[in-house]
């Protein structure tokens, strides 16, 4: 099972080492053809200009490398096509920096946003980023339409809001001295509830004596002024209508105050519209309970300020008014009652830049309501751009108040900004490839709610500057079969190889397969190659440092020798399977220094004139000698006595040097071991000299001497004296011997002796059962005849 593991690792390991490869060389995956082609491939490919730069066997495609492969194979860094992006600015007016007292601009003067036009050039792959800086101007102009349902159930609610006017001027000055107030209404579809109505009841749909207006499904009563009494004036003059169902035709309401800029009045400025219901709402589809079916169209229908194709379209999705908000710049404030908050809460998380507040039973808190939702608006801001074209991301990174920062989606909005703070955003435009065509594109980038903007024109690199020196039609590409331009032909369509030399056609002749044989007995390209036109064109390796050569492909720069698990011995070079070593350096893997210094001896004799230098090593010619400089003879005569006063004084501390043996004696390591069978043994990876001396006292000592491959001097000695016995022991001792050995006889004797008779004895048994079994057939008692004897008892006898 563990090998079983072994193996599946290791499979999952090359795997994921070739896709890594290949994710990491896209360049020489996307087999570009031209130069064009390899930069649109991505910011790491570059195109090699230079026409000698190809080898023989090598595809067209090998001009697009990345820059530090073409760099290493040889290409000059003038060679080298690699365009980069750019970005200019066009416009880069500054924000305002603005007091309220400082006198009156127009809206046009004032500017919270910057930069406000640039054009970045795109290069496939590799990111264009520019900072966008925003600032709440001091003092900035504000435009408030009220939209209001004016079914019965919002009577008194119209009598609150009829003095709206005056008041919410007199507390909007403390934010802006220039604001205006317009005032529109809304009940529903005249088709809607009253489809088995009676003419009277459409006159007149309140109940009992009470007298209200038709039913209508938006009305603009007054456009947007800086007179609040005139606001006053014209609300009080409104009545109430009617309807039968609980939903209203509000989003038909808002759809026009939105799309009907001209008759609304709306500026380039803060731009807010109160919607003012205590009720629900009708949206697409339900137009269907009218028969109305056709989608509404998002275009303004007013005449006289009546909405006038509400039986035509049906109501707006929540998706058609978010754009139609968002185009025209206008920030939503819902004031809805308490009973419906949660159904416009969930409307808000749809609609970016809106906001939900509590309307009171009366109306008459809706002033503090819209200082409230104003402030909770304005103190954040949020980027929007527009549609992006095909292959091109873009990404937003916040630089907030207080060190806040945010990426992602966070990085698009900052929050809790006040009047004449600064945030700023880093915006990254990344293009991925090339349009169809090439052209231009222009996106806009800009804060919901706000009329500024960032208009941004995208030019994409998608062609090398050596493009436009091409010759068409040239000689070089044979007889013109393609265009001849970055050191390389690009083949009309139908025309392939490198100078375009065959057609498409051609390409699978037996003929010319034949042309891509080494000899009969041979692959086409070696295996290694496809055969294009009669030419070998090599595969290209998911490693770009590898690559297959030559006419048949039957080379490459990866399959020479290894040694300390470097190609050629990182001394060299592989071509063609053999290294080319560097100088100084020798063998099939590059392995052999040709320097001598190393083998120098002290006499300044190479090898002290006992051996040759062969790769930067002493090869001693004489068996006896070792050494880096085959200076050491541990086996010749007389090392083993040279040695022998050293090693007694040092192991135990007798001998003539005794006196004199930390002087003396210290050029060898000494290493104690218990017994004879601990001392080194021959045959390891140096020479070694076993040697027995006997000291003084007549006793030996064993010990060994070697030069290990550190040139450091080693004595293994055993740690205890072998030491003769005394002369009377000897007898003794023999005497025990000479009895053990008598007795041992002995014993073996009588054990024979008892054997012996033993055996007789159960022979004789044997011999007296023998005769005692002699006894006749039909006495055995165990005896059974074989024959049976069956009496048929229907036989009678005849």
């Amino acid at each position: 099972m563990d090998l079983k593991l072994l193996l599946i690792s290791t499979l999952l390991g090359v795997i994921c080492y070739s896709s890594a490869q290949q994710e990491g060389n896209e360049c020489i995956k996307a087999n570009a053809k031209s130069c064009g082609e390899c930069i649109q491939v991505g910011a790491k490919c570059g195109w090699c200009m230079d026409p000698e730069f190809l080898k023989q066997g090598e595809a067209t495609s090998t001009h697009c490398d990345e820059l530090e492969s073409l760099r290493k194979r040889g290409c000059s860094s003038t060679k080298v096509e690699n365009p980069r992006g750019s970005q200019r600015l066009l416009k880069n007016k500054a924000v305002t920096n603005r007091n309220k007292g400082e006198g009156k601009l127009r809206p046009e003067d004032i500017t919270q946003i910057q930069p406000q036009k640039l054009t970045l050039s795109l290069r496939s792959g590799e990111p264009q980023s520019f900072n966008l800086k925003f600032k709440r101007a001091e003092d900035y102009p504000i435009d408030l339409y009220y939209l209001m349902d004016l079914s019965y159930s919002m009577k008194d609610d119209l009598e609150n809001v009829k003095n709206l006017g005056t008041h919410l001027m007199l507390e909007m000055s403390k934010i802006t001295s220039d604001f205006r107030i317009g005032f529109g209404s809304f009940v529903e579809k005249t088709v809607m509830p009253y489809i088995s109505t009676t003419p009277a009841k459409l006159l007149n749909p309140c109940t009992g004596d009470q007298n209200c207006t038709s039913p209508f499904s938006y009305k603009n009563v007054l456009k947007l002024t800086s007179n609040g009494q005139e606001f006053n004036t014209l609300v009080g003059q409104q009545q109430i209508s009617g309807n039968l169902d609980s939903p209203e035709g509000g989003f038909d309401a808002i759809m026009q105050v939105a799309v009907c800029g001209e008759h609304i009045g709306w500026r380039n400025v803060t731009r807010l519209l109160v919607f003012s219901t205590d009720a629900g709402f009708h949206f697409a589809g339900d137009g269907k309970l009218g028969g109305i079916v056709l989608p509404n169209d998002g275009k303004c229908h007013l005449e006289n300020n009546m909405y006038t194709m509400s039986h035509y379209y049906d109501y707006p999705s929540i998706a058609h008014l978010v754009q139609k908000l968002s185009d025209n710049n206008i920030q939503t404030i819902f004031a809805i009652t308490e009973e419906f908050q949660p159904v416009y809460i969930e409307l808000k998380n749809l609609i970016p830049k809106s906001a939900v507040g509590t309307l009171s039973a009366n109306s008459s808190n809706v002033i503090n309501l819209i200082i409230d939702a104003y402030n909770s608006l304005s103190s954040e801001v949020i980027l929007e751009n527009s549609k992006l074209p095909e292959g091109v991301t873009i990404m937003y990174q916040s630089r907030c108040k207080n060190g806040v920062t945010g990426e992602g989606e966070m990085g698009r909005k900052c929050s809790n900004i006040s009047i004449g703070d600064e945030v700023s955003f880093t915006i990254s435009i990344t293009s991925n490839q090339c349009p169809k065509m090439g052209k231009p594109e222009t996106i806009k980038i800009k804060p919901l709610g706000f009329n500024e903007e960032v208009e941004i024109t995208l030019n994409f690199i998608c062609e090398c500057d050596c493009h436009k020196d091409g010759i068409e039609n040239s000689e070089i590409c044979h007889n013109g079969n393609g265009t001849y331009e970055c050191g390389a032909c690009r083949c009309n369509e139908g025309r392939i190889g490198r100078q375009c030399e065959c057609s498409t056609n051609e390409v699978t002749s037996e003929d010319l397969d034949k042309s891509c044989r080494k000899d009969n007995g041979t692959d086409i390209c070696s295996n290694n190659g496809d055969c294009v036109c009669g030419t070998c064109e090599c595969k290209k390796r998911e490693n770009p440092e590898e690559r297959y050569s030559g006419m048949f492909c039957e080379c490459d720069n990866f399959n020479c020798d290894r040694a300390n698990n470097k190609l050629c011995g990182g001394h060299g070079h592989c071509e063609c399977r053999v290294c080319i070593c560097d100088a100084n350096w020798t063998g099939s893997a590059c392995d052999c220094s040709l320097d001598t210094t190393t083998c120098l001896a002290s006499n300044k004799q190479i090898c002290n004139g006992r051996g040759t230098c062969e790769c930067g090593t002493c090869k001693c010619t004489d068996p006896k000698f070792q050494g880096p400089s085959c200076e050491i003879c541990p086996t010749c005569p007389g090392v083993c006595a040279e040695h022998k006063e050293c090693v007694q004084c040092r192991a135990f501390g007798t001998g003539e040097k005794k006196d004199t043996c930390e002087r003396d004696c210290s050029y060898f390591n000494l290493i104690k071991v218990k017994d004879r069978d601990k001392l080194p043994q021959p045959g390891q990876a140096f020479p070694l000299m076993h040697c027995k001396e006997r000291d003084a006292n007549d006793c030996w000592f064993y010990y060994t001497y070697a030069v290990n491959n550190k040139t450091e001097k080693e004595v293994h000695v055993v740690e205890t004296l072998d030491c003769p016995a005394g002369p009377d022991i000897i007898p003794i001792v023999a005497g025990v011997v000479a009895g053990i050995v008598l007795i041992g006889l002995a014993l073996l004797l009588i054990w024979k002796l008892l054997m012996i008779i033993h055996d007789r004895r159960e022979f004789a048994k044997f011999e007296k059962e023998k005769m005692n079994a002699k006894w006749d057939t039909g006495e055995n008692p165990i005896y059974k005849s074989a024959v049976t004897t069956v009496v048929n008892p229907k036989y009678e006898g005849k």
